[in-house]
């Protein structure tokens, strides 16, 4: 190994050690001492080591290459939520939220990044480094859970290492992947969106640990091979400005669905989807159909024989109206399924009353069937 390869190692492997006391012994790595310590890190890397120039060629057409995955990425998912239902997020839009919480997590990404950016550089293709450098940047990213999954039982270990580790290890590879090839920046693009879509959105899919650990471990992977297709379709070539404006202009519709898709998916709005997981309004809405669900302003208003949703015992009940009671200024609705016999054995007052269905759209629903055992 060369003096200047040797040097690396034995950084990375003081840096190592250093993560490794902390989580064992100190565990005092919260985000403002990791800014402090990824400072001095690339501080002490300039004086050693000096600094690299980003002088990447494609890196403006791998942002694009990747914002066009990501966006049909989240098109994709947010369709899931209707199958997999949605999570309301806190709101992070305060000024408090945004200066401990957002603020910290942009600094660290981009100082991981770049430090990453340059220790890569530094290697010089050298693999051991190259591995070496991305089992660090999995343990800098675990390093302040680490101790307390690995001293609990049996079953939050397996939880840790299948929500957890596996997804970082890949995105770690993807990461380097990107810093040799493209540069810092696209791999900064990258962790900045998957990391705070769930900071700035107000809800997101609520998959169970195991599809999240799926969809979380497969999703950088799916990335680095289309980056290496397109190094290969343009390794002996330019890109002409009319290729860029070309796959910019592909931005457009997915950008578009994927805002209506969030709008009409997420019951956060006026129109919202739902996914029917019983028979009882069979024949006109089937097991596994898809309703759209109107929200309106005064549910005392709606007509008998129209088709609403409501909760029932923290269940969404999709019934027909069958009548109207007003008894001292409240109103009782009466609801009934279509395949059933009786009546509903309750009344359903107004604020129980989400929407009204306006559309069904057949059979899409029917993964929920599938997924939840019905």
């Amino acid at each position: 190994m060369k003096r200047g390869y040797r040097n690396l190692f034995i950084f990375e492997i003081i840096i190592f050690f250093a993560l490794i006391v902390n989580s064992f012994i100190f565990s005092v790595l919260n985000n403002t001492i990791m800014i402090i310590f990824l400072f001095a890190v690339l501080a002490i890397m300039k004086i050693f080591f000096g600094l690299e120039r980003d002088r990447h060629r494609y890196t403006k057409d791998i942002i694009l290459e990747e914002i066009i995955f990501l966006i049909i990425f989240f098109l994709i998912y947010y369709l899931s939520g209707i199958l997999l239902g949605f999570a309301k997020v806190d709101n992070y839009y305060t000024i408090e939220s945004m200066i401990k919480i957002i603020l910290p997590i942009i600094i660290i990404i981009l100082l991981k990044e770049y430090l990453r950016y340059e220790m890569l550089q530094k290697s010089e293709g050298n693999k051991t480094l190259i591995i070496l450098t991305t089992i660090l940047f999995v343990f800098l990213d675990i390093s302040s859970a680490i101790y307390i999954n690995l001293t609990s039982g049996i079953y939050e270990k397996f939880i840790f290492l299948a929500i957890t580790i596996l997804p970082t290890i890949t995105i770690n590879i993807l990461c380097s992947y990107l810093s040799m090839k493209t540069g810092y920046k696209p791999s900064m693009v990258y962790r900045l969106v998957t990391g705070l879509y769930m900071y700035l959105l107000p809800f997101i899919p609520n998959p169970n640990q195991y599809i999240y650990s799926i969809v979380w471990l497969f999703v950088p992977l799916l990335l680095m091979n289309r980056i290496d297709k397109f190094y290969q379709k343009y390794q002996d070539e330019d890109i002409t400005k009319r290729d860029y404006k070309k796959n910019f202009k592909t931005l457009i519709i997915p950008s578009l669905v994927t805002i209506m898709l969030i709008y009409i998916t997420c019951g956060y709005f006026k129109y919202f989807a739902l996914a029917i997981a019983s028979g009882s309004m069979s024949p006109e809405i089937k097991k596994g159909d898809i309703v759209i669900i109107e929200k309106q302003k005064d549910y005392e208003d709606i007509e008998v024989g129209k088709v609403i949703a409501y909760k029932y015992e923290n269940v969404i009940v999709v019934h027909r109206l069958e009548r109207k009671i007003k008894d001292e200024n409240k109103v009782y609705f009466y609801t009934k399924g279509d395949a059933n016999k009786d009546e509903d054995s309750y009344p359903v007052t107004s604020d129980m009353i989400i929407g009204v269905v306006n559309l069904r759209i057949p059979y899409i629903g029917l993964p929920t069937v599938w997924l939840n055992g019905k």
